[in-house]
């Protein structure tokens, strides 16, 4: 059955609905947030004035966000900056690592896997849930913790369990997971580049 387009003016609407709510989003982390954001940013500082790395993960959505985030830290964020490559991995990268992982251990397992094989005491772990629901990333919390790493969580909604397995929560304050994707990739945007100035600005 075919489907007729919606009108200019319908369009219009729904495009400044969207961007309407994702500046409000915007504007309530502004309210809660800047305080975590901060303490985020020091346990970051000092894991990597002490030498230790930073490791992301995540899945679908956040798998994207964990990648783009570590990807900032490796390169830079801000051109104007001239610094060293920042020691940070994203856990969801490696397709074979994470398929064997799947297949012999159960997928929950996948990222404390990889926590227990590559984390180090002072390292931080960035887990990223827009729920704070997924088992895989709560159990790499768990080993991270267990470990000795320092652990940070970018959640949405109420926080789900991941609020109670980290040292930090960051939880965007929405129930709609792509207003909290949105909202994660701004906050880790704004961590990055508090390092960055702090550190070698």
């Amino acid at each position: 059955m075919a489907h007729l387009p919606l009108t200019i003016l319908a369009r219009q609407a729904f495009i400044q609905d969207e961007l309407t709510a994702s500046a409000d989003t915007k504007k309530k982390i502004l309210e809660k947030c800047p305080d975590k954001i901060v303490r985020a940013v020091d346990i970051i500082i000092n894991a990597l004035n002490n030498k230790r790395k930073l490791l992301f993960c995540g899945n679908g959505g956040s798998a994207a966000d964990s990648q783009h985030l570590a990807t900032e830290f490796v390169i830079r964020m801000n051109p104007a900056i001239t610094r060293p490559g920042i020691a940070a991995l994203s856990l969801t990268t490696d397709s074979s690592m994470l398929t064997a992982g799947a297949n012999d251990l159960g997928y929950d397992q996948v990222f404390a896997r990889a926590v227990e094989a590559l984390g180090s005491p002072g390292d931080v772990l960035i887990g990223i849930s827009t729920s704070g629901k997924s088992e895989s990333v709560n159990r790499a919390f768990t080993m991270a913790r267990n470990k000795g790493l320092a652990t940070i969580a970018l959640l949405g909604k109420d926080g789900g369990t991941s609020k109670d397995l980290v040292d930090l929560a960051i939880v965007v304050p929405s129930n709609d997971t792509q207003r909290i994707q949105e909202g994660h990739i701004t906050i880790g945007h704004i961590i990055c580049g508090l390092v960055e100035r702090e550190m070698f600005g």
